[in-house]
């Protein structure tokens, strides 16, 4: 939009500064037509007086003083010449002759072989031909500094026009970024709300409309957190009296049904929460050594978990909320895929990712935006008999975002799925 701006300003005042020029330059022609026209028809009256009163012997002596940039006197009948066709020479062979009267026969003719060169030929009392050859001269020529003056004119409104798109689009810039930044603990970027009443009403809209998704979001987790914690209370209270009831097969279902109850209502416990990750505080770690130790505690654990690539160097980072997020990618991979290979490097820009891949089923590719909303399952691959509940990505995926990275997921050539969490 920027360069749209840009270019039509640019364009409308160019083409205002062409036409202003243009303008100017026709004007400063008719004015120098116009003064010549009045120049010249004094002057020949002068001179052709003149030489009609000197002796026929010194005519000849007076020809160059009375010579000028555009016209000169010849004695005699000039060149073979045609009728006039400009109307610019009709005309001032017209105030020529009313200038120096009917006596001198005034006449005029076009030079053929000079072409826009013209004659007008008088009669002295004498009898003696005297011929005034015209020399039309082009444009008046322009001073030396007007280019100058045009070119330091042009980058004066090349950098205005700069300038105008910038502020014009500056705010716009800013509440993009400030939409990207938007988290649901409403800590993302707020936009000023000072400058032009456009500017300052828009910004106060979506400060507002901010404040309000946040707010709608932290309800509703809250009211899931609160469900989710209050269930625990009387499911503790089925499963103590299952327990006190003759074993068999009723109560192995029952107290089976109890422990997807409670793993349903931890894993919404832990999607609440996932929310207020941002609210950590970053702090600087060594990246290899963070993964290192967390994969160390999986092998610890006996599951078959290896860190195959690394990068060096310091991250500021927010170090439970990432662990928690590579956690539940690894529980997955270990889980559906039998193995979790972690892995690690820098992309160009200098953003960090960390990837976590299986060789397990993998995905349907229609389905990899789907499986990270809350409770979706994937049939055949992750259900219930598996102890899934549709929440571990989702869970990875809002804790992710509440820390300012992203969560991708992509089927693996040869088989298996690979999340990679990207983080600025």
């Amino acid at each position: 939009m920027a360069s749209r701006i840009y270019l039509i300003i640019l364009v409308g005042l160019m083409l205002a500064q062409g036409l202003s020029f243009a303008l100017m330059f026709y004007e400063r022609n008719q004015s120098a037509t116009t003064t010549m026209f009045d120049t010249v028809e004094h002057e020949v009256g002068t001179s052709v007086a003149m030489l009609d009163r000197l002796p026929a012997a010194e005519r000849a002596n007076w020809l160059g003083l009375l010579q000028r940039d555009n016209y000169r006197f010849v004695l005699g009948h000039g060149q073979p010449g045609m009728p006039l066709t400009a109307a610019s020479s009709r005309q001032l062979t017209a105030r020529i002759a009313k200038e120096v009267g009917p006596n001198y026969h005034v006449q005029a003719d076009a030079i053929v072989a000079t072409p826009g060169r013209y004659q007008v030929h008088f009669t002295l009392h004498d009898g003696a031909p005297l011929t005034l050859e015209v020399i039309p001269r082009g444009v008046p020529p322009i001073a030396r500094w007007l280019p100058v003056v045009l070119v330091l004119e042009l980058a004066l409104l090349l950098a205005c026009t700069w300038l105008a798109v910038q502020l014009a689009a500056r705010p716009l810039a800013q509440l993009a970024q400030a939409a990207e930044g938007m988290t649901p603990t409403a800590d993302g970027p707020r936009m000023s709300e000072d400058g032009p009443v456009e500017v300052a009403r828009a910004a106060i809209a979506f400060n507002t409309m901010q404040d309000r998704i946040a707010r709608h979001l932290k309800e509703r987790l809250h009211i899931l957190a609160s469900i989710s914690h209050d269930l625990q209370t009387p499911i503790t209270r089925m499963r103590l009296r299952a327990e006190s009831l003759d074993e068999g097969e009723e109560q192995r279902k029952i107290l089976g049904d109890l422990h997807e109850m409670e793993h349903l209502v931890r894993e919404g416990v832990a999607y609440a929460r996932s929310a207020h990750g941002g609210a950590e505080v970053p702090v600087r770690m060594d990246v290899k050594a963070f993964l290192e130790s967390l994969v160390f505690d999986y092998e610890d654990m006996g599951k078959p978990v290896a860190l195959v690539e690394s990068i060096g160097g310091a991250a500021m980072v927010r170090r439970q909320a990432l662990r928690r997020v590579l956690g539940n990618l690894i529980d997955n991979a270990v889980k559906y895929g039998g193995s979790a290979e972690v892995g690690a490097w820098r992309t160009e820009e200098g953003a960090m990712c960390i990837a976590v891949r299986d060789r397990g089923p993998g995905i349907p590719d229609a389905l990899l935006d789907e499986v990270l909303q809350p409770f979706y399952r994937v049939e055949g691959s992750r259900n219930r008999d598996t102890g899934g509940a549709g929440l571990g990505l989702a869970i990875a995926t809002q804790l992710t975002r509440a820390i300012g990275g992203s969560l991708e997921l992509s089927n693996r050539e040869g088989g298996g799925l690979a999340a990679v969490v990207t983080l600025p």
